[in-house]
């Protein structure tokens, strides 16, 4: 019988039981059978400059208010709900809940571990910018590298946070012993706010919680009723599982950055009327410094804030302004990423300064000859930067970009295109408002005609960007949600008649959404699992109790992610795929699912200096479609091997002549990488 019992109440994070030692790991495993346990469990936020205008314009009462609250609330308890119901987080070991954060997540977990854990706050942000475990033997800026902002910023409220709780003496967490029946040890479980990653979700929980009233008050300055905020709310709800993934994976970049790409744009909207450009810039850093992807967003904005111009619907004068605004915040964000070329080397940032030169430069010229010249002088820019500053960190998104019109591939392309997220995007149906707008003499004044145009101009670089790679329906579905509140317009759909007969036709539209909307709310309450990865649990605790502090690793990246999380043993190669040097490290490791002669492949691993190799037997036969297993992957890059056994099948079944196998289980062979010729007899 499985049974759960009080175990403590605790004050601070200090109270730590011994199995806390290993924390997270990546590979997903879950099981449909839960653990019995014990049962139930404003935004407000104005700027002088622009927010504040929009609660005018929206006439927002005490009342209006309260709801934004509710929305707010109820977003937050839908995403937890959700991670609660498919990870069982509130039974979950410290071990387990770190291991529930796979592939990069977990990479940048580990960060925000290091600060809180850290003596003080100053020595966790030095060491994770001077980290020497991620790259091993290099000395990295992590904060540099990888967006760490979030991270930080966690880290010093979880901080102040159990500082001052243990101070009053109030507990933040309650904590108990959870058996995990199957014959296995208990563990401990604890919830509350001093928890570290229950502190961490909820609050990448709220911020999304708050995105919800953002997009409340985006629809109703939009539409000009708040009956179109109740619509693009509901959108968004109705089409929750193409809008976001938040709720499976809470520490991804995107969780924390587009929240305030909503906010960024809402603002933006407003701009368009009016000007609010401190509130632009400050949106605008918000979303670029959590996300690397960022920038490739912000590209398709200003190509369609310059369309809308050449169009003549956006006044030169508001444009400067605008373009100014983005040059000020990508000058200091590269400053606060301490000098991260990939800003600089960006598509985003030679857009910027060729719409700036081919203004001043071509005025005189037709418009369409400046939006060719604009184009044109982007991509010549971009390279030419590149070039000089010798940056080559985004050449893979080049040959993404290269191979979804030719035939073109390379290892590192393949890395990404045999993804399913990066595939083209699948048609699919979704419940969200499709209207035939006749914008031929629609009572609509100046700034309405460039409001309407941008946003339709930024849905179609939205849509091309989805049905590119299918991830970035990220930003399509949402903005349709946005625009499917033009339907409670006036301007747009007065022609129906009245107001009365206007809300009529709209709540028998939300009543036709709801039918499919319904369906797809019921099918993501009905997931119900729990996370479990013994496998990997066992791996982990083997490293942790035989093998030295500083053993060097080497295996597939997200594995990667979780040992050094986990165990604190430096790695060689991991997830976050956006640097060159990095790549190439990531290649060497993965000849190990090549064809090569072992003898190669042992001296590529000896040269990074890995002392363990962990083999995993799904990463050699793993086949997503032809041509994306690793050995064909590989074929590309070794034609001359084609048609070789790979070497992990050798190594899967006998690791001599040139490695030593030192654990194994039913998923995972550790190797032991040899120094020298005596470590083999």
């Amino acid at each position: 019988m499985v049974a759960k019992t009080k175990k403590q109440t605790g004050k601070s994070p200090a109270t730590q039981t011994d199995r806390d030692r290993s924390p997270l790991v990546s590979p997903p495993g879950k099981s449909n059978v839960r653990r019995p346990g014990r049962e139930g469990k404003a935004f407000n936020s104005t700027h002088s400059n622009g927010l504040s205008g929009i609660r005018h314009k929206l006439g927002l009462t005490p009342s209006a208010a309260a709801k934004l609250g509710i929305t707010l609330l109820l977003g937050k308890y839908h995403l937890t709900q959700l991670f609660e119901n498919d990870r069982h987080f509130s039974h979950l070991s410290n071990l387990e809940k770190e291991m529930a954060f796979r592939t990069e997540m977990g990479l940048y977990y580990s960060y925000y571990k290091t600060i809180i854990e850290a003596p003080s706050f100053l020595d966790g942000l030095h060491m994770v910018m001077n980290d020497r475990l991620t790259e091993h033997p290099l000395v990295i800026n992590t904060l540099k590298r990888f967006n760490l902002y979030p991270e930080v910023v966690l880290a010093s409220w979880y901080r102040m946070y159990t500082g001052v709780m243990a101070y009053f003496g109030i507990p933040t967490k309650m904590c108990w012993s959870i058996n995990r029946g199957e014959g296995l040890t208990p563990v401990d479980s604890c919830e509350g706010m001093g928890d570290p990653a229950y502190f961490y979700v909820t609050c990448v929980f709220l911020l999304n919680g708050m995105m919800m009233s953002i997009f409340f008050m985006y629809g109703s300055y939009l539409s000009g009723s708040r009956l179109g905020g109740v619509i693009t709310t509901l959108c968004f709800f109705f089409n929750h599982g193409e809008s976001t993934r938040v709720m499976w994976t809470p520490p991804l970049r995107e969780s924390f950055a587009y929240p305030f790409l909503v906010l960024q744009m809402l603002l933006l909207t407003y701009i368009l009327r009016r000007t609010a450009m401190v509130a632009l810039g400050i949106s605008n850093l918000c979303f670029m410094l959590p996300w690397q992807f960022a920038q490739f967003v912000l590209l398709t904005q200003v190509a369609s804030l310059f369309a809308s111009y050449i169009l003549g619907y956006l006044a030169a004068a508001k444009m400067q302004s605008i373009l100014v605004t983005h040059m000020i915040t990508l000058g200091v964000c590269f400053v606060l990423m301490f000098g991260n070329s990939m800003l600089l080397t960006s598509f985003y940032a030679s857009s910027l300064v060729s719409i700036w030169v081919s203004w001043r430069l071509l005025y005189c010229i037709c418009l369409v000859m400046q939006g060719l010249a604009w184009v044109c002088s982007t991509v010549l820019l971009k390279f030419l930067l590149s070039t000089v500053l010798g940056a080559s960190d985004d050449a893979h998104i080049s040959g993404l970009i290269k191979s979804k019109f030719t035939s073109y591939k390379d290892f590192h392309t393949l890395m990404y295109t045999c993804a399913a997220e990066f595939d083209f995007m699948e048609l699919e149906v979704n419940s969200v408002p499709l209207s035939e707008l006749k914008f031929v003499s629609l009572p609509l004044k100046d700034d309405d005609w460039l409001i309407l145009v941008y946003h339709s101009l930024q849905l179609m670089a939205f849509a091309v960007l989805a049905i590119l790679i299918m991830r970035l329906k990220l930003f399509l579905t949402p903005h349709m949600c946005i625009m499917a509140s033009l339907i409670c317009s006036r301007q747009l759909f007065g022609w129906i008649g009245e107001k009365f007969k206007q809300h009529t036709v709209v709540f028998a539209v939300l009543a036709i959404m709801a039918i499919q909307g319904m369906t797809n709310l019921q099918a993501q309450w009905a997931i119900i699992g729990e996370f479990s990865n013994l496998p990997q649990e066992e791996l982990l605790d083997w490293i942790q109790e035989n093998t030295r502090p500083n053993a060097v690793f080497a295996g597939a990246m997200p594995t990667m992610a979780s040992v050094k999380l986990s165990t604190g043993r430096p790695i060689v190669n991991h997830p976050h795929y956006e640097d060159a040097g990095l790549r190439e490290r990531t290649k060497l490791v993965y000849s190990m699912y090549s064809r090569m002669s072992g003898e190669t492949v042992k001296r590529n691993l000896m040269k990074l200096g890995v002392d363990f190799f962990i083999l995993e037997d799904s990463w050699c036969t793993r086949r997503t479609r032809p041509g994306c297993s690793m050995p064909e992957i590989w074929d590309i890059e070794d034609p001359q091997n084609v048609g070789k056994t790979p070497l992990c099948t050798h190594i899967s079944r006998n690791s001599r002549p040139h490695f030593t196998t030192v654990f194994s289980n039913d998923i995972y062979k550790v190797l032991k990488v040899p120094k020298a010729t005596k470590d083999l007899r």
